[in-house]
């Protein structure tokens, strides 16, 4: 995964068809995404169950471009090597999730991944600002993570917080969490980089019409246009 500051869409496949996943993979990426995200839920740290290392490992072979798997778990320092082994090429965790976020992110990079950190809506961006030389990716949660389809929380001052912390440092910032063409600019223009989108992308289309998957992506990125990045 090479760094640059273009802006990506990472289509988060919560809200393919579960029945179809290598599919809707294959077509997301034949539409025009540049990441394929996946959120992994313990029913514990969030109120949601989804998908184990087991899982993403047989999503694996059909993703072609970046396997982004964002860990809503708790603790994650056990799974670190599980999801490695899946696969992963971003494994981000959540500064909430455990004591020790420098062994997580120290972890997960001796185990060959980009390291990403993510930041619920509560946590202020100084809750990282000591964990950018050890970091990738900043994932800042613009819902209360644990469901597709919430309501976008404005977190735009925490972004360009984030921004001005990274500085020349080659960290990408993620945004996830209700974003469309209404939020991407939003998010974009304070310094994002990597916008997850869920329903946004899948909503009207299936792997029967993956055109529409396209014209979805293509709408997300257009409206970010002549935005910092």
């Amino acid at each position: 995964m090479s760094f640059d500051r273009k802006i990506k869409i990472a289509p988060s496949i919560l809200s393919a068809d579960f029945a179809n996943f290598g599919q809707e993979i294959r077509a997301i990426e034949a539409q025009g995404a540049d990441w394929v995200h996946v959120d992994v839920m313990d029913g514990h740290f969030v109120p949601n169950l989804t998908f184990g290392p087991q899982a993403v490992k047989a999503f694996r072979p059909h993703v072609k471009t970046v396997m982004d798997v964002h860990l809503m778990i708790a603790p994650v320092d056990p799974y670190i090597d599980a999801y490695a082994d899946a696969g992963a090429d971003v494994l981000t965790a959540h500064v909430e999730a455990g004591p020790h976020i420098h062994r997580t992110l120290q972890a997960i990079r001796a185990a060959g991944m980009k390291a990403g950190v993510a930041l619920n809506p509560g946590t202020p961006a100084e809750a990282v600002e000591h964990l950018m030389d050890l970091t990738d990716l900043v994932c800042v949660m613009t819902v209360n993570p644990g469901f597709g389809g919430q309501k976008f929380l404005d977190m735009t001052a925490k972004i360009r917080r984030l921004r001005s912390m990274i500085g020349d440092r080659p960290v990408h910032i993620e945004i996830d969490g209700g974003v469309d063409p209404k939020t991407a600019p939003l998010v974009a223009e304070a310094g994002a980089d990597v916008l997850v989108a869920g329903s946004a992308v899948f909503k009207g289309g299936s792997v029967d019409n993956p055109q529409v998957y396209g014209d979805n992506i293509r709408k997300i990125r257009s409206a970010t246009e002549g935005t910092w990045a």
